[in-house]
């Protein structure tokens, strides 16, 4: 039985009830004094709360889907996703300001970033929207070689989810390392990555929207981080030059900035992502009643509802451990030409780093094949 069946997760509610009942009915034969008596109680007690924990666990990972199989749990799913495409129905500038100089976490020659790229932390400070956040920016090991000295960069901007640090993309999910990799063996070309979380205005959970009165976060990632970027290094400025990818709430503003945004995004991947804007506790009210702005936060309305532009499109999800199925087969299906779109389907993966990292190596190359350098 897999971990997410029903099956499962009623089998240890039932131990959890037998063992709890076992107690209740051993415990008077169990309170006499002794080293047995000591050691049943024990044993029952400890049984009992491994049953509880592993139910609750189990019920906790059916609602929220985590692990999507045993293997995915623990560890054992390594197989690498795979993309399949679907025919459509410098220096830095006044905008950024450098705050340190790392070495790219796992990748060979970290002290010399002609070898291995460098990471710089930065600050960008959006000039329409009026917001500033922090990001780390990869450069890969070309930027820094004679070669490519007069050349520009396609760039890519990175999201985690919500709510997610900007660390998590660097340590957890290796992009920086992952991009490295994926150049060295020939399957991508060089790119800038930019890399953030979606919460630009901390701690509220903006979904990428311009909120009415409130932080314009779409106009953040859609104007000025481009534009910002853009002039504080060696990257293009034409659409067919940015990317955009990101995981569960970044792979929702990935895709709604690339669908919104043709003119400045060529490309958006969404890992995970969902298709309709959150409205909770975090998100406050995000719409102030405008049913224009919820509607065209809902990205299958958009699809049906507005032009789509000629941006290409990445969707993954996992027969087995992912919320988002139904709903990615959906955005498959209204995407029409020009647009184009493309997936990653797994047969089993949760919502979890595990399941990202097996989509980011493809992704990277997909996403790469969509820009170009100039």
């Amino acid at each position: 039985m897999g971990l997410t069946s029903n099956k499962v997760l009623a089998l240890a509610a039932v131990v959890a009830v037998g063992l709890f009942a076992a107690t209740v009915w051993l415990w008077p034969r169990l309170s006499r004094r002794g080293l047995r008596p000591v050691l049943g109680r024990v044993g029952l007690l400890l049984a009992t709360q491994l049953a509880l924990f592993a139910s609750v666990g189990l019920a906790a990972n059916n609602y929220f889907l985590f692990y999507g199989s045993w293997a995915d749990l623990f560890g054992q799913e390594q197989q690498m996703g795979v993309v399949v495409d679907h025919s459509a129905g410098g220096k830095a500038g006044k905008s950024v300001k450098v705050v340190a100089e790392l070495k790219p976490e796992g990748v060979p020659g970290g002290g010399r970033p002609a070898a291995a790229g460098q990471v710089q932390k930065v600050l960008v400070a959006g000039e329409k929207s009026g917001i500033t956040s922090p990001a780390y920016v990869y450069l890969p090991p070309e930027y820094f070689q004679p070669a490519y000295a007069d050349r520009t960069f396609p760039a890519a901007v990175v999201l985690t989810g919500y709510p997610g640090t900007a660390e998590n993309l660097l340590k957890g999910l290796k992009y920086p390392r992952t991009a490295y990799e994926q150049v060295k063996s020939g399957k991508m070309r060089p790119m800038v990555l930019v890399m953030l979380r979606p919460t630009v205005a901390p701690p509220r959970d903006t979904e990428c929207v311009d909120i009415p009165g409130g932080p314009q976060t779409e106009t953040f990632f859609a104007e000025d981080l481009p534009t910002a970027v853009s002039g504080a290094y060696r990257v293009g400025t034409q659409p067919r030059n940015w990317g955009f990818i990101g995981n569960s709430t970044g792979g929702y503003c990935a895709l709604k900035i690339a669908l919104h945004h043709p003119e400045r995004y060529a490309a958006g991947a969404g890992l995970s992502a969902y298709y309709k804007a959150a409205e909770d506790v975090t998100t406050g009210d995000l719409f102030k009643g405008d049913r224009r702005l919820r509607d065209r936060a809902d990205l299958l309305w958009s699809l049906d509802h507005l032009p789509q532009g000629r941006s290409s499109f990445l969707v993954t999800t996992s027969k087995q451990g992912e919320g988002n199925l139904k709903g990615t087969r959906a955005f498959i299906a209204k995407v029409k030409a020009p647009a184009r779109v493309s997936s990653i389907t797994l047969d089993s993966g949760g919502h979890n780093f595990t399941t990202w990292n097996r989509e980011i190596p493809p992704a990277l190359v997909w996403l790469s094949g969509r820009l170009s350098a100039s």
